[in-house]
């Protein structure tokens, strides 16, 4: 990652399935989540290559030395073989004297009128080989890569893949690249992923933009896992994603923290040390192998793979339509209240609780007296979902005992009732649920979420991270 701001302006495995009460089938939530397992051992094998070519030229792989030219070679060949086509882009204007080229990859399936790219930077600074910042991001995007030829699905969208020269500097590789394609050439582009410093060793979990639309499916599969991930505040603007932001391209990606330190509310969530720098080797010659969170990095690589399965894959021949992706509005509540209606009151940073994701949450009931509160959207499940489901999370808290229902939460659409819990369900923190739109496919129709309690003995049930997930 840049270490300033500029002033310039990718077996099957699935996610945990979701808890449901009696009755409920979780699977087409589970259908819907299903995404290759990226290997994290073949991660580490692309940084072991890496941390190599450092070895064998300086110790470093800085943009302009014969480090950053052999990472392209390494990471060009491994995705020749595999398949893509793949074009190395000189930087002829604003990098540093002598920069070594941008390497892009396609995918050549799906529509080419609809790209996903995901990007890291693969060069690194003089002081060390950069094994964290950002061996780690290029590793990681290269083995979602070869797993994504590998298993050569249909193909909804096209995927572009791009590992970025002179970033150190300043961002420039990848700056040169969008502010040299042609208007419509950008258009074509629907989102940006970036992946920068995914192994810090006392790292947390952060999303670019977490509450936007391209977020969405890097958010939920870190929720799918209970990490609740924050905004990646230390990174705005300081890697390759603002390149894109600057053309109004939707970015989002991964990061795990640099140079700023750990808040002991983090270190409580994540584990870790509290205090200290994210990446204790930040931009030093102590950035090497022994300076990887593999666990991190697994959660990072398998995100990567989960978010462009959701994006560009399915129905081939660019005929699908189903991309679930921002339907639901502040999903996360995070962004006042709009477009939830409704009693919006509910939705709040409320003290003595902590939200499943970010801080605001919507807290329906638990009055203690006769009450109904809704917080209800108007959304358009998309016509190519042939399974679609409402997913969210609940935290349900009460006073009431015994096996009777005396409070309740209830899922409808346009009126009907699609899924209920009560008191009966209170306890276990945070659970997943979900409920089945499958049927409104091509609709708009109107989802609320409603609390009802009786004369006394409260239920609190607590709402967070609302999304349409589908397959």
């Amino acid at each position: 990652m840049a270490g300033t701001l500029l002033a310039l302006v990718l077996g099957f495995g699935t996610l945990p399935a979701a808890a449901t009460p009696s009755g409920t089938s979780p699977a087409s939530t589970t259908a819907a989540l299903a995404a290759p397992d990226i290997s994290v051992t073949a991660v580490r094998a692309h940084l072991d290559e890496l941390s190599a070519i450092a070895a064998r030229n300086g110790g470093n792989r800085r943009s302009t030395t014969q480090g950053y030219r052999d990472s392209v070679a390494y990471v060009k060949g491994r995705l020749q073989a595999a398949g893509y086509t793949v074009t190395e882009q000189p930087c002829t204007s604003g990098c540093t004297s002598g920069a070594g080229p941008n390497l892009i990859a396609e995918w050549p399936r799906g529509d080419a009128n609809n790209v996903y790219m995901f990007g890291a930077h693969l060069d690194g600074v003089s002081a060390g080989p950069g094994m964290n910042d950002n061996g780690s991001g290029s590793a990681a995007l290269l083995e979602n890569a070869l797993t994504l030829a590998r298993e050569n699905p249909d193909m909804r969208n096209r995927v572009r893949f791009a590992w970025w020269t002179d970033e150190e500097q300043g961002l420039n590789g990848s700056y040169f690249y969008v502010r040299t394609l042609s208007s419509a050439e950008r258009a074509r582009i629907k989102a940006y992923y970036n992946f920068d410093m995914v192994a810090s060793l006392n790292g947390g979990y952060f999303i670019n933009h977490i509450t936007s639309a391209a977020a969405a499916p890097m958010k939920a599969y870190w929720d799918s896992l209970g990490l609740r991930p924050e905004e990646n505040t230390e990174g705005a603007g300081r890697s390759d994603d603002y390149s894109f932001e600057r053309y109004s391209i939707p970015t989002s990606g991964y990061a795990m923290g640099a140079s700023a330190r750990k808040t002991s509310t983090q270190a409580a969530k994540w584990g870790g040390t509290s205090g200290s720098a994210y990446d204790p080797c930040y931009h030093r010659a102590c950035d090497t192998l022994t300076n990887i969170n593999t666990t991190g990095l697994d959660r990072a690589a398998d995100g990567i793979a989960y978010t462009l399965w959701q994006q560009a894959v399915g129905t081939g021949g660019g005929g699908g339509t189903c991309d679930p992706a921002g339907v639901v509005g502040n999903g996360g509540f995070e962004s006042g209240t709009a477009p939830w209606t409704g009693t919006t009151a509910v939705i709040a940073a409320h003290s003595g609780r902590t939200a499943h994701g970010g801080t605001r949450f919507a807290w329906l009931g638990g009055n203690g007296s006769t009450s109904t509160e809704s917080v209800s959207q108007t959304v358009t499940v998309p016509a190519d979902c042939t399974r679609a489901s409402l997913v969210f999370w609940l935290q349900i808290e009460t006073a009431e005992s015994g096996s009777r229902a005396y409070d309740t939460f209830t899922v409808r659409v346009n009126g009907s009732t699609l899924a209920t819990w009560s008191n009966v369900h209170a306890g276990g923190g945070w659970i997943q649920r979900s409920a089945d739109l499958s049927a409104y496919a091509g609709q708009t129709v109107t989802v609320a979420f409603t609390a009802t309690e009786d004369y006394s003995l409260q239920t609190g049930f607590l709402l967070d991270d609302v999304s349409l997930q589908s397959s």
